[in-house]
């Protein structure tokens, strides 16, 4: 994943939201989002869903709270999640989430042809990881978070990001959902079919030049991904 997405306030945000049960607070809308950034998770606390402010970098300094720009976390690749010892392996097992999103940049590769994607008249659940970190002056809770990241699923996805596309989950299928934010739920090998396709959603891609002024360079265009 190239590394920025954004959140609108738009009917398809809105029913993401409803879907899962979740109030959009008023501040949610970001229109260019950066790793390192702060980014909304929604996931379980109490027994209960919620959706909280995080930073969009796993592994945080744990000092001063910030991202640790040693190791990049922002993105967490799926064949990580189940070696011991990796920093994705114990949040997979304890702590998943979902990353609402509406639209996000991928680049080729070669730092010149970037594209925005999104669902076609969808909000996008990226499957992401988060951990706590205790502030120890204020005594609050830090979240920070990662999107998960797998192959390609597809062939037309080769010219849009070859290596690996984000995990997107399919926010109305209630069972997936539900053991996808139940920290109790710790079977990860029945998530493993969550990880081995997007489930052939149509996106909508357009061309743009620069990642972080989202400027719209072409015609958008429609794949199978």
């Amino acid at each position: 994943m190239c590394g920025r997405f954004n959140l609108i306030d738009s009917p398809e945000v809105q029913k993401l939201c409803k879907t899962l049960g979740i109030d959009l607070p008023e501040n949610a809308t970001q229109s260019d989002i950066a790793p390192g950034g702060q980014i909304k998770i929604i996931h379980s606390s109490e027994g209960a869903r919620r959706m909280s402010d995080a930073i969009w970098w796993l592994l945080l300094d744990g000092k001063t709270l910030k991202p640790n720009y040693r190791y990049a976390s922002f993105n967490s690749r799926f064949e990580k999640l189940f070696i011991e010892n990796s920093l994705s392996y114990k949040p997979f097992r304890e702590s998943r989430c979902i990353i609402p999103c509406s639209a996000f940049i991928e680049g080729l590769g070669d730092k010149k042809t970037y594209h925005k994607v999104e669902l076609e008249n969808s909000a996008i659940a990226f499957g992401g990881l988060y951990k706590e970190y205790l502030n120890q002056i204020t005594g609050e809770i830090v979240y920070s978070a990662s999107i998960i990241t797998l192959l390609p699923s597809s062939h037309q996805w080769d010219k849009i990001h070859p290596k690996s596309m984000p995990l997107m989950i399919d926010f109305s299928d209630n069972r997936s959902v539900a053991q996808w934010l139940d920290s109790g739920f710790t079977s990860v090998s029945e998530l493993r079919a969550l990880l081995s396709s997007t489930g052939k959603r149509p996106m909508r891609v357009t061309p743009i030049g620069r990642p972080s002024q989202w400027n719209v360079i072409g015609d958008s265009f429609s794949i199978l991904a």
